[in-house]
């Protein structure tokens, strides 16, 4: 991994400008630990919708309950920002929003789509909840123009029990879905809530027949007391020897480490995706 990092007066700097904004980042929220990497490396992840989840994952640090009335003015707000700190690629998640007729779906247009205008040579991935698999408000996010579509698989289907509210096939049909327009698809798995190797396998077998592009592996790390206990931390042989198994599955690429999440360097891995096609 790259060990440069932005100094802490500039971090602190870049989070009184996304205070100031009222917009937050999943950087922050879910508490990434790459966050001076990524920011060093003129790339942000962005969470749009609030910050409050209705969902509750026994495995995530971004807060549960009601959430906030939409901010119109939130797409503007972010590509304001986006020139300030003149990004060049920017990842756009959200929390889940069942409270939402579209799930949130316009809104993830609406902030590329002024994105796009207001910054014109900008690289967007998106990274989406699954819309509970209503194909016409995923149609609706697919309908902008961006660069990747992502959605996390987070682990293995036995282990759904710690994704409350999701579905595994859910999820790779959301994906499958994307694939079958002609998207670059992305997910990401993170390890040590209990999975086996061999449901691991069987995960980049089912990545596979959807032909999924890129998988992210990352460490599972218990963000606050009331979560999900962590039951292993890999080594890092382990997690090359699941890359290799990743991209002997047919995956065309594979980032794997401790600290890897799915946005973790995401501007490194589109130029590689695009590069081998």
């Amino acid at each position: 991994m790259d060990k440069k990092r932005i100094s802490l007066a500039d971090l602190d700097l870049l989070k009184q400008t996304f205070n100031k904004y009222g917009l937050h980042t999943v950087c922050q929220s879910a508490k990434c630990p790459n966050i001076g990497e990524c920011f060093k490396n003129k790339t942000a992840t962005f969470m749009i919708l609030g910050n409050i989840c209705t969902r509750n994952c026994d495995f995530c640090a971004t807060q549960h309950g009601i959430p906030l009335q939409q901010d119109m003015k939130e797409p503007m707000k972010l590509a304001n920002i986006i020139k300030i700190l003149k990004l060049k690629y920017v990842v756009i998640t959200s929390v889940t929003r069942d409270d939402l007729p579209d799930g949130g779906a316009m809104h993830f247009k609406n902030v590329v789509d002024i994105i796009n205008r207001e910054i014109p040579d900008i690289k967007i991935e998106l990274l989406v909840p699954d819309f509970k698999g209503i194909k016409k408000n995923i149609d609706i996010v697919l309908s902008s123009k961006f660069n990747i579509f992502g959605h996390n698989i987070e682990t293995v289907p036995n282990l759904y029990k710690f994704r409350k509210g999701a579905d595994y096939k859910r999820s790779l049909n959301v994906l499958a879905y994307a694939k079958e327009k002609g998207f670059i698809i992305k997910t990401g798995i993170m390890l040590g809530l209990g999975e086996t190797e061999k449901e691991l396998l069987e995960v980049f077998k089912d990545l596979k027949n959807i032909n999924c592009d890129i998988l992210t592996i990352g460490q599972y790390l218990k963000p606050l007391k009331n979560n999900a206990e962590m039951l292993k931390e890999y080594s890092d042989e382990e997690f090359e020897y699941l890359k290799q198994k990743a991209l002997e599955a047919g995956i065309k690429i594979c980032v794997s480490g401790k600290y890897v999440r799915s946005s973790y360097f995401a501007d490194n891995t589109f130029k590689k995706i695009t590069s081998v096609g």
